[in-house]
């Protein structure tokens, strides 16, 4: 096959996924040249799985992506069919948007969006090839020959890697929805030496809504008042469709056992690991066999499509027996199948391979970013990206790397995550990973990261200018508070006892009274009226930091407590080896991660708090050696 030049760019991103997506337009927007090669340009940001964006975790790595200065958020504010604001009775630290995506649209808008960025050139291309030189990156060769030459590249492939479809006892080589797998690239990056592992997720059966009964099903409706992810989003969507709640029973279960045998997650057929937190219908009903249903949500699809996601029934069984399983539901005996339900195996990097910055330790100016790197979803995918891309243009114009902390960002705990403590199963984001969640919240996502947005040049001048003064507007209102007192009179208590409050039998600190559960802002705002009528948003925050002060104090100061521990750092190249008291597992285990500082390598798998109190021993008395 014969070669050709392709051209010269800073910045190369494979895969226009979800995770390559915020890469390219990171890379752009940051003045880098940057070339997206992509499988099929009619997949460029494609939802293979679930049309949703959001839900716990998830939906905040959304907002904070949208404060760095990334597309996802813009771009379902624009394209979903419904949105709702999760766990709304619970406390912020927990609350989540969640939106219901038109897929199709969430698709175009989001290339027409790449098509006309700046600095950005969108291309169909396979890649098969790295070119390295001297342990780095010089640029990528395509399936057709054309090599392009880059300072950094990044890999977002997603599940392309050497995919497998299985279909009960039918396989065959293939990446999501039967689109063209990437074969060589994989067996490529062994051949550099990166370690990698087989992964599995799934998707169900895709239904016919009109031949859906509803009648038997939950309405599922969007919420009334208007929400957003992105906080430059101005226009809003108010035509919204619901999704259908509807359960498995005893008879689809007793379908299911009877069917074990040609199941492929039990014949042996499938080889790589699933996903915990999103497991196939067999699956639920094998480890939950005391459970006498489970849920279904029938979810559009898109507005232009009769196609409906059946949420919760993820299968490989047979196409057969997925025709009957769906018939046993409520509301689907008379379903039409569209498309089966399928596992999809996949490779992917052992994420320990990377530094914080998704560079690889192997290869300088290589990033990788998505499911490559052992995650699901199209959040942590996209979380990924925008930080990829930022680095990677940032090594392509010779500057440091943003590296976000476990308490600045839930993108920070995914991250750290991955590149310290590594993966034995597709990764999934919960807020139960991260330990500083009552600092990492839905609300205060542009509070945590504008700053830095703007410090990399994502954020408008314009834009920026808002966020100062929505800062001040909310230490002056939360000032003001602190310092202001209500006046005991019947005018006041009418106010408390009708907003379901005790009354004050003594003037009392607006600041302490706000702190009552039931008292929410504007109901203290009547009682000592504020000059300025404030935003939405404003109010929140104030409300928000007023009420928790106390528990916010506290987490803020872990985070200074463990800062001490980040602002000791360890050489790359230390040589764990040598280090006398520290256990064999946690010698190996440091060698392999590498960790940059002492609070990263206290969280390494395998490194026990003695093994910390050595290192911190050798440090002290100078004794850590570089490997020779």
């Amino acid at each position: 096959m014969s070669s050709y030049n392709g051209g010269e760019f800073d910045v190369i991103v494979i895969g226009a996924g979800h995770a390559g997506v915020e890469a390219g337009l990171a890379s752009a927007r940051m003045g880098a040249n940057t070339l997206m090669l992509t499988l099929n340009l009619d997949a460029v940001a494609y939802m293979p799985c679930n049309p949703s964006v959001g839900g716990p975790a998830k939906g905040i790595v959304v907002r904070e992506i949208d404060a760095l200065g990334g597309e996802m958020g813009k771009n379902i504010d624009k394209t979903h069919v419904q949105m709702r604001m999760l766990n709304t009775g619970k406390g912020p630290a927990v609350r989540a948007l969640r939106a219901q995506a038109d897929k199709f649209a969430y698709q175009h808008e989001m290339k027409r969006t790449i098509e006309e960025t700046d600095n950005l050139l969108l291309r169909q291309g396979m890649v098969e090839e790295l070119i390295v030189e001297n342990g780095e990156i010089r640029g990528v060769v395509t399936q057709t020959g054309a090599r392009y030459s880059a300072k950094s590249v990044v890999v977002t492939t997603g599940t392309y890697l050497r995919g497998k479809v299985i279909l009960g006892d039918l396989s065959y080589d293939s990446g999501p929805n039967n689109m063209q797998p990437s074969v060589n690239l994989s067996y490529h990056l062994q051949e550099l030496g990166f370690e990698m592992v087989r992964f599995k997720t799934g998707t169900p059966p895709r239904v016919n809504g009109a031949t859906i009964d509803y009648t038997q099903t939950e309405i599922q409706p969007g919420d009334d008042v208007p929400r957003a992810f992105s906080y430059e989003t101005t226009k809003f969507i108010t035509d919204q469709l619901p999704c259908w709640l509807t359960y498995t029973n005893e008879t689809t279960h007793e379908l299911i056992n009877l069917n074990l045998s040609r199941s492929p997650m039990y014949s042996g057929m499938i080889e790589g690991t699933g996903p915990r937190y999103c497991p196939s219908i067999e699956d639920k009903v094998v480890r939950f066999n005391d459970k006498p249903r489970h849920q279904i949500f029938l979810e559009p699809e898109g507005r232009n499509t009769s196609e409906v996601y059946v949420q919760g029934l993820s299968t490989s069984l047979p196409e057969d027996v997925q025709h009957e399983i769906l018939k046993t539901v409520p509301g689907l005996q008379n379903v039409r199948m569209m498309r089966p339900g399928y596992a999809i195996e996949y490779d992917a990097i052992v994420p320990t391979q990377l530094w914080p910055s998704l560079e690889t330790k192997k290869i300088s100016g290589l990033f990788t970013a998505g499911q490559i790197n052992g995650t699901s979803g199209y959040e942590e995918a996209a979380g990924q990206g925008i930080m990829a891309g930022i680095n990677a243009a940032r090594k392509a114009q010779d500057r440091e790397a943003l590296i976000l902390n476990r308490s600045e960002a839930y993108i920070g705990v995914l991250i750290d995550d991955l590149v310290t403590k590594g993966t034995n199963e597709p990764y999934r984001l919960l807020t139960s990973r991260a330990e500083y969640r009552l600092l990492l919240r839905h609300d205060n996502a542009d509070l945590r990261l504008t700053e830095k947005g703007y410090e990399i040049g994502l954020i408008s001048r314009e834009r920026y200018d808002k966020f100062i003064s929505k800062k001040d507007k909310i230490a002056v209102e939360i000032e003001r508070l602190e310092n202001s007192f209500v006046k005991v009179s019947p005018e006041t208590n009418a106010v408390l006892e009708k907003a379901g409050s005790s009354p004050i039998k003594e003037a009392m600190n607006a600041a302490v009274l706000l702190k009552r559960p039931e008292l929410h802002y504007d109901a203290i705002n009547l009682l000592i009226p504020s000059e300025n009528d404030y935003e939405e948003d404003v109010k929140e925050q104030v409300e928000i930091q007023v009420k928790y002060k106390g528990y916010i104090s506290k987490q803020l100061d872990q985070v200074n407590r463990l800062k001490k521990m980040e602002n000791k750092k360890l050489p790359v190249d230390l040589d764990y080896l040598s280090i006398k008291g520290l256990a064999m597992e946690a010698r190996q285990k440091l060698s392999e991660v590498k960790p940059l500082s002492m609070a990263q390598a206290s969280r390494v798998s395998g490194v026990n708090p003695a093994d910390v109190s050595v290192l911190l021993v050798y440090m002290e008395q100078g004794k850590l050696k570089k490997v020779d």
